[in-house]
């Protein structure tokens, strides 16, 4: 059979060893984890090693009208990296140089296909820290994490993936090449294109070097465990931290549900009778961790125990980190939410997870950043009972529902992807989103980038 029109541009060009044709290999590349959004039978996978091999396969996509489908390491949760048919699949996972770190002025280069963790390690030799960090912080990229301004468990103190973007280098979808922001600290020139590119899950762009601001490595955190005997009270106590001014670096909750699923897969000596426990990190020298603990006390927390002891708390940390690992143990499927509502709406949104779980007769436990206020139920489902499948989808969509009505997002760190698609129009006023699509079209106007994901 004669190669197709793109293969061929492509082999005339690329290194052979860049260009994937075998069907098996292609199909491990064409989807995330988010296990119930399809996706489709693409037709190559290239994997550039430079920013010039993306160009050009990228020219060849347009020269041949090929959809273009971006991937970094696969661990988006949306669908928002999944393969449309007949696409070419565009996997940055080899460009993984860590160009420069500036001590000082307190930044990095690095390619996409770093990995944050290994990002993390690198800095931190030079004294500095690069905060962002999501649970799949060991196998996520950076180019991924910008593309969906991914969070974490650090987000509360500070903030997400798009508050340290400086500057990217991003490949149009005609080949061009353009370099946004700069390296100085400060700039008002021109409009904030970076700022554009950052959580466009590639509809405008395909991006191939980010310019990263770096905090200055801070000292061991302080850590602080509450369990509560209901959820109510917990919202409550978070509520009433952020109100007396008390800010801390780090705090993370999981209800009974997510609690027993842990100490089930871990045992971990859990107290799985509360029905959640608040865990809490703070830097000793700005904010004291008996603040924390003494508020959990007031509202009512049945156990509270604090330590200075870094090791100690990375232990207690864990037991956050190990609650999607723990769920995936159970054998069944997993639909998870991202949801965020404002501080003082958290009480109600957790209230009301508990009672939509309750109505439709579904397993939702709950791990999140209660900080700011962004939460992941864990919908827990035997995939081939059709009833089960049928009253987990409703309730993810009572959540969405909820969210909105306490004027929250849909979509708070993982993306929207094909995902939470269906609800942009729920969230985004009609004008606001015209804009946004007329931006998509101009940008990419034969709408070849990772089409029917995002907007």
């Amino acid at each position: 059979m004669a190669d197709s029109p793109l293969l061929t541009r492509l082999r005339e060009q690329l290194p052979e060893d860049r260009i994937q044709t075998d069907p098996d290999v292609i199909d491990a590349y064409s989807k995330d984890r988010a296990i119930f959004e399809g996706a489709g039978v693409a037709a190559l996978l290239v994997s550039p090693r430079s920013t010039e091999e993306v160009v050009i396969a990228v020219k060849a996509a347009a020269e041949t009208n090929s959809i273009v489908v971006p991937r970094g390491a696969g661990t988006g949760l949306t669908g928002a990296a999944n393969a449309i048919d007949g696409c070419l699949i565009l996997s940055l996972h080899n460009l993984t140089d860590i160009i420069e770190i500036d001590t000082i002025n307190r930044s990095c280069r690095v390619q996409p296909g770093v990995i944050n963790a290994d990002l993390k390690r690198a800095v931190v030799e030079h004294g500095l820290f690069y905060p962002p960090d999501p649970a799949s912080v060991d196998m996520s990229s950076i180019g991924g994490n910008v593309a969906t301004n991914a969070g974490g468990l650090c987000c509360v103190k500070y903030g997400v993936t798009r508050d340290y973007v400086m500057g990217l280098e991003v490949v149009l979808a005609n080949g061009d090449v353009v370099r946004t922001g700069r390296r100085t600290i400060k700039s008002t020139t021109g409009l904030d294109l970076t700022g554009l590119f950052v959580g466009s899950e590639g509809l405008l762009g395909i991006i191939t070097e980010v310019t990263l601001k770096l905090e200055p490595a801070p000292p061991p955190a302080a850590t602080a465990v509450a369990y509560f005997p209901e959820m109510a009270a917990a919202g409550r106590a978070i509520v009433a931290m952020f109100s007396e001014g008390l800010q801390p670096s780090v705090m993370e909750i999981m209800d009974q549900a997510m609690l027993r699923i842990i100490e089930a897969a871990f045992p971990m000596d859990l107290d799985t009778d509360a029905a959640c426990l608040l865990l809490m990190q703070s830097l000793p020298q700005e904010q004291p961790i008996e603040a924390l603990a003494e508020v959990c006390t007031r509202h009512g927390a049945s156990f509270v125990h604090q330590t200075d002891d870094p090791d100690e708390g990375e232990m207690l940390l864990e037991t956050r980190r190990r609650g999607w690992p723990a769920a995936e143990r159970l054998g069944k499927a997993l639909l998870p939410e991202d949801v965020a509502v404002p501080r003082e709406r958290l009480p109600e949104l957790l209230e009301g997870i508990v009672e939509i779980a309750e109505r439709n007769d579904v397993t939702v436990p709950v791990l999140g950043h209660a900080g700011d206020g962004n939460m992941h139920p864990l919908l827990v489902f035997d995939q081939n009972d059709a009833d089960e499948m049928a009253r987990s989808k409703q309730a993810f969509h009572e959540i969405v529902a909820l969210t909105l009505e306490l004027d929250g997002t849909i979509a708070a760190e993982h993306g929207v992807g094909t995902l939470k698609r269906p609800f942009v129009e729920d969230e985004i006023d009609p004008l606001h989103l015209d804009l946004q699509r007329r931006l998509k079209a101009f940008f990419d106007p034969d709408l070849r980038l990772n089409p029917g994901k995002g907007i």
